[in-house]
């Protein structure tokens, strides 16, 4: 046992021995929180506490499953892992509950259900608005898919919704009950249904309840943070009879609202669980100590947390680097520059040593970067792009696979029904889209209709008889077949490999190439013992984090995507009010803290270097603007940062709420000076401006819209564009705008 214990600090080995009861560990950043489950887990088995199969342990990406079941099995001998260990993020847990009991709740659905993706549940959406007659322009799907999830993460059904006068909540009402109609009928589930209806399972069938109560003796949850409202509902039924729950996780870290994850469930803990321990993991193996000092000047002006500082006996390291460009391709160009001289400099030390990342706020910011590097010859990998399991060939491969299981499954028809071309034109899906709409069924049951009353144009007949039949022929397939020789044959029946091949074209080569890819996985999948269900299971789960490169030696991401993740070199681009923080946090107190917590985050991936960057003028709606630079520049203490400025860069200016850099012996080397106290004003804010006395190019702070730029002045209006909420008219005569600063 020893060994299992042996380099613990006495906080980690206080939470790994601690096996009986609740137990919240609060684990900082770089404090070895895996380290501390692993060992964990690795201490039941060892101690005969229980075996791999009694033990539940949840995290939120399959990526960092592996990893904990392989750094597991290094631990423990093959004679105490006999059985089952269970490490799953809650979707992939839910689904197995599910393939297994889902029958129990009746209705409509089968244990061969299909997962829709987002884009699944996207097309859907588009169908129901279309079906509604409701405009996508008034009523934007993703708007409506959006609204639909969280009402479901609230608990709420259509039915429970209240009736409202306002147009796009009946709207969000009526699209939503459209929505699961049509998901029943394809005998579909989302990603909310998958934690929903396991949730009901365990309230509505106590036999399923207390049989997942006995098996689970210990469970560990990951990210405790980051739990939504039906993952604390399902944690507490998995818990109800033995309390052996350790959660893991850190307020600080709490970055996920916008996927309903709830910050309440990590701090009232202790209410939820009123016997449990609380043990706080705060020493940093990851980062300098100026790194940390800034991280911590930062996170302590958030009031929902739970106070720690990070500590480490690392080396104090470089200062902070700050860079204020010209713009962004300006900006751009320096963080290139920066990496290829910090990696020439790191040549000696191994490559993992010298690995770098760009983490910015959006996704949108990565284009300038990518041409910065493409530019200087720079190989890197993008994180947040398309993932393999996102590109079109692949999800119509795909597509086919889940026909053969689920024919109902009407995303999955409509994505292939004409791909590669048959001759199954719109007006023939439409038909076959109203068909299925005035019977109450799935596409798959109005064409077998369809087909029966010779209901159609000869064409259309010949190409969807065509279509049946490969689909039922490649179903009399599947029971002989190992995957990877089915996935060859769906793509040789259908026609896609030789629609491919008549393309000719590098971007069919390109496409050949991962749909190559797709049957090496299938492959693997088959020396895994997996059916088909299992490898679409596991398709329809995979994170774009599960893709990343670790080898590679620059990384571009968000900051949402680097969460778990460390590099010696970090930099943290775009540090500007509407940006980052973002605009729609600006007048949100609970926003605004999310996004202090997202800089954190960002702040604590890195381990030797960090740089800070920010454009002077940054491109918004294809024009360039003046930009003001983020308030959490203020929130770290001056003695940490140095701050460079371009080489074209005009110099931040005094008096309009931009902080000036500060001249020392070094022109192009400043400080910035003392951070302002907590909850002073960033700008000199001026009364508001006398009606027909704004200009093109004026900076302006709206009460709901927050700060924006002038774009047009004619006939007494005018046209703001506010950073994330679009452009917005206004009377000059009657605008409730305060001028910020004067073109």
């Amino acid at each position: 046992m020893s060994h299992l214990l042996e380099g613990l600090n006495p906080e980690q080995w206080a939470a790994v021995t601690t096996t009986e009861g609740p137990l919240l560990v609060i684990a900082g950043a770089g404090s070895g929180k895996t380290r501390v489950i692993v060992h964990r887990i690795a201490y039941l088995l060892d101690q005969g506490l229980a075996r791999p199969e009694q033990i539940l342990a949840v995290t939120f990406t399959n990526k960092a499953a592996l990893e904990m079941k392989e750094r597991i099995h290094q631990l423990v001998p093959p004679s105490r892992r006999r059985g089952e260990l269970l490490i799953a993020t809650f979707h992939s847990f839910c689904v197995r509950m599910l393939r297994r009991h889902l029958d129990r709740l009746g209705g409509a659905y089968t244990r061969d259900f299909t997962i829709y993706d987002a884009d699944d549940q996207g097309r859907l959406v588009k169908a129901c608005l279309k079906e509604l007659g409701l405009d996508e322009k008034l009523y934007p799907p993703r708007a409506i898919q959006y609204g639909i999830s969280a009402a479901k993460n609230r608990g709420e059904t259509p039915d429970t919704l209240p009736p409202s006068s306002d147009p796009k909540r009946d709207a969000l009402i009526k699209a939503f009950r459209l929505y699961e109609t049509r998901l029943a009928a394809a005998n579909a589930l989302d990603f909310d249904d998958l934690l929903l209806l396991a949730g009901r399972l365990l309230r509505r069938f106590q036999d399923i309840a207390d049989d997942y109560n006995d098996r689970f003796r210990y469970i560990l949850i990951d990210e405790y943070q980051d739990t939504n409202p039906p993952q604390l509902s399902l944690t507490r039924l998995l818990t109800q009879q033995r309390q052996n729950l350790c959660a893991v996780g850190d307020p600080d870290q709490s970055i996920y609202k916008f996927r309903a994850a709830d910050i309440r469930n990590i701090l009232d803990f202790e209410r939820h669980y009123p016997k449990a321990k609380l043990i706080v993991l705060a020493r940093n193996y990851r980062s300098t100590k100026t790194i940390l000092a800034a991280a911590n000047a930062v996170i302590q002006n958030n009031r929902a947390r739970r106070k720690k500082d990070l500590a480490t006996e690392n080396a104090a390291g470089e200062p902070i680097r700050c860079f204020v460009a010209a713009n962004a391709e300006e900006e751009a160009d320096f963080v290139v520059r920066e990496i290829i001289a910090w990696q020439r400099r790191q040549e000696p030390l191994p490559a993992a040593e010298a690995r770098a990342a760009v983490l910015y706020r959006t996704n949108a910011q990565s284009r300038s970067f990518e041409e910065a590097c493409r530019r200087r010859g720079l190989p890197y990998a993008l994180v947040g792009g398309f993932s393999f399991y996102e590109r079109a060939e692949i999800k119509d491969a795909l597509a086919y696979l889940r026909l053969l299981l689920n024919p109902h499954d009407d995303a999955a028809l409509e994505r292939v029904v004409n791909v590669p071309p048959r001759g199954v034109g719109k007006a023939t899906l439409d038909i076959l889209t109203a068909r299925a709409a005035s019977d109450g069924v799935s596409r798959w049951t109005a064409m077998t209709r369809l087909l029966e009353e010779n209901g159609l144009g000869a064409r259309a007949l010949t190409a969807l008889r065509g279509f049946a039949a490969l689909i039922e022929s490649l179903q009399s397939a599947l029971a002989g077949a190992k995957l990877a020789e089915l996935v060859r044959m769906v793509l040789a029946r259908s026609g896609y490999d030789a629609m491919l091949k008549q393309e000719g074209t590098l971007e069919a080569e390109g496409r050949k190439q991962n749909l190559d890819e797709l049957i090496s996985a299938a492959a693997e999948a088959d020396e895994r013992g997996e059916r088909l269900r299992e490898f679409l299971d596991r398709a329809a789960l995979v994170a774009d984090t599960d893709d990343l490169e670790e080898s590679a030696r620059v990384t571009l991401m968000t900051i949402h995507s680097a969460k778990g993740l460390e590099f010696p070199l970090v930099f943290i681009a775009g540090l500007e009010e509407g940006l980052f923080p973002h605009a729609r946090a600006a007048h949100d107190d609970e926003d605004l803290e999310e996004e202090r917590r997202l800089f954190y985050v960002a702040l604590t991936r890195a381990k030797r270097q960090l740089y800070l960057t920010q454009a002077e003028r940054r491109r918004v709606y294809g024009e360039e603007r003046l930009t003001d630079p983020s308030r959490f520049l203020d929130e770290i203490p001056e003695a940490l940062l140095t701050t460079q400025a371009g080489p074209t860069t005009a110099g931040r200016r005094a008096g309009e709420g931009m902080r000036a850099l500060q001249p020392t012996a070094n022109p192009d080397l400043r400080r910035f000076p003392k951070p302002k106290p907590a909850g002073a004003p960033r700008s000199s804010w001026s009364a508001p401006a006398a009606a027909g006395s704004f200009k093109v190019g004026d900076r302006v702070e709206h009460a709901t819209y927050g700060a924006g730029q002038v774009v047009r002045v004619a006939d007494g209006k005018l046209d703001i564009a506010f950073p994330g909420k679009g452009v917005k008219r206004f009377v000059a005569e009657a605008a409730p705008l305060t001028r910020i600063s004067r073109q």
